[in-house]
């Protein structure tokens, strides 16, 4: 049973329909899996396996009555920012420690219409606010490559649970990097769309204009299969795109000859280290020899992406977060002598440090006399970001360069240093500033940590990324790797 963990999605579809494997045994192995290792890596923060359970028997009926899809009896792990009725969804939260959800997120509705099993709801950084997993209320997440390490953040539970065959594969959202970061930390494929391509519905709000789910999983194709149930126009989502629904595996295999790639000058300066650089640049080569064309190319205002990011996505937490008050649900605070006495202390014991230094930026270029100095400024350098790329598309097809700076960092090393925290997404910050569609998949290895190459696409060009993807992928085996003793 042990070598089906790192099979792929399809690998896993095939067993299930020609009855090598139920999903309900299936379901046990990850089970299992999770119970021997989650202790100490701490991926989950939420299981209910009689749900699991119950959710893997109805996929095996399913299959048996032949009217299963391609993801049908397959165990996925969900980030707990999504609600799904009846499961404890803490958003990584005091607050919300103990709020069980009313109703199903529109993701999650998607992966159960599929006959999808839900195996757990995963560990992240506090309301989706960090960069390496650490300001989560349920304690940080490990590296399951080097358990002295971070994972990535926000979606650190989830990058562990694939790194880790914890799962099949697994959901995530990403506002700054927070898919594609800790698939570079953890080397797997991550994939943030467009935005507006997956509904926000029922996904806890953090930064609403920059916020977007996206998959998580071992492979380019993996992802492109996990897409197809996650894309789609939701009417309760009023930034969710109407569109026609796509297949993402149709462009898997088309060459890459003439591919024009655009690498940008400023993705490879100061702030790289040098052996992330000597792997993205391996990794480019390659693409050469797939026949692909290398252009250079500038995104002028990518430096400003960090503080126009930390003005606009505070600002929103800002707004997002004020729901949160001990009226209506969440925690409530025990002692209080009046209502606003009880918002003050509710806010202040269910909020974590991070959060609450978000909040107090964003309150504060939110008001009178600040608003036009940072919040409209912000927004005005964000069009200017998003025609740095738009320039850069009538030159090549997709863009390439590094996921994030480093390999992934020690637990506590950049902690009480937030600037330094908010640099780890340089890289990836310009992409949801821009609304555009970008991916993580790993590269190679520097001293023995994964290290993620990131292709960033033209709008609603995902079939396009995950090709380039996934090409690179038929030729290297760097996807297929686990870490020791996993």
């Amino acid at each position: 049973m042990s070598q089906v963990i790192n099979n792929s999605l399809k690998q896993l579809g095939q067993m299930l329909a020609s009855k090598q494997i139920s999903s309900v045994e299936l379901t046990q192995e990850y089970l299992r899996r999770i119970d021997a290792l989650n202790p100490d890596i701490n991926a989950y923060i939420t299981l209910d396996k009689d749900k699991t359970l119950a959710q893997a028997k109805a996929a095996d009926a399913r299959i048996a009555a032949g009217k299963a899809e391609v993801l049908t009896g397959i165990p996925i792990a969900q980030k707990d920012i999504f609600c799904a009725q009846g499961w404890r969804t803490t958003c990584g939260s005091h607050m919300l420690e103990n709020f069980i959800a009313p109703y199903d997120a529109y993701v999650i509705k998607q992966f159960d219409a599929a006959g999808a099993v839900n195996l757990g709801k995963t560990n992240m950084d506090e309301f989706a606010m960090g960069s390496s997993n650490e300001t989560s209320y349920f304690g940080g997440v490990k590296n399951p490559w080097d358990r002295s390490r971070v994972p990535g953040g926000s979606s650190g539970g989830s990058a562990a649970a694939v790194a880790a065959r914890l799962c099949a594969a697994a959901t995530g959202t990403d506002t700054g990097g927070s898919i594609r970061q800790p698939a570079s930390l953890c080397g797997f494929t991550g994939l943030k769309p467009t935005y507006g391509l997956v509904s926000r519905y029922g996904m806890i709000a953090f930064a609403s204009s920059l916020d977007q789910a996206g998959p998580m999983a071992k492979s380019a194709e993996d992802c492109a299969l996990m897409l197809n149930i996650m894309a789609g126009f939701d009417e309760k989502d009023s930034t969710s795109v109407n569109r026609p629904k796509e297949d993402y595996t149709r462009d898997l295999n088309k060459p890459l000859q003439g591919l024009r790639i655009g690498l940008p000058k400023e993705y490879f300066a100061d702030g790289l280290e040098a052996n992330v650089g000597a792997v993205v640049q391996a990794a480019i080569e390659e693409y050469k020899k797939l026949g692909a064309e290398i252009v250079d190319i500038s995104l002028p205002n990518t430096q400003l992406s960090i503080p126009v990011y930390y003005v606009i996505a505070p600002a929103e937490a800002s707004s997002n977060l004020s729901r949160y008050d001990g009226v209506r649900y969440g925690h409530r605070a025990k002692e209080y002598t009046d209502l606003m006495d009880m918002y003050c202390k509710t806010r202040a014991e269910g909020f974590g440090a991070e959060v609450k230094r978000r909040i107090l930026i964003g309150t504060y270029v939110l008001s009178a006399g600040y608003y036009d100095a940072y919040y409209l400024k912000a927004q005005q350098i964000r069009r200017l970001i998003a025609q740095d790329f738009t320039e850069a598309f009538k030159q090549c097809d997709v863009i390439m360069g590094p996921a994030a700076p480093s390999t992934a960092f020690k637990i506590g090393e950049k902690a009480d240093d937030p600037v330094a925290m908010y640099l780890q997404d340089i890289y990836t910050i310009a992409v949801n500033l821009a609304g555009l569609p970008g991916m993580s998949i790993p590269a190679g290895f520097s001293n023995g940590l994964p290290v993620g190459l990131q292709i960033i696409g033209n709008y609603f060009d995902e079939a396009r990324m995950l090709n380039v993807g996934h090409a690179y992928q038929q030729v290297t085996d760097w996807h297929t790797r686990m870490p020791e003793g996993i």
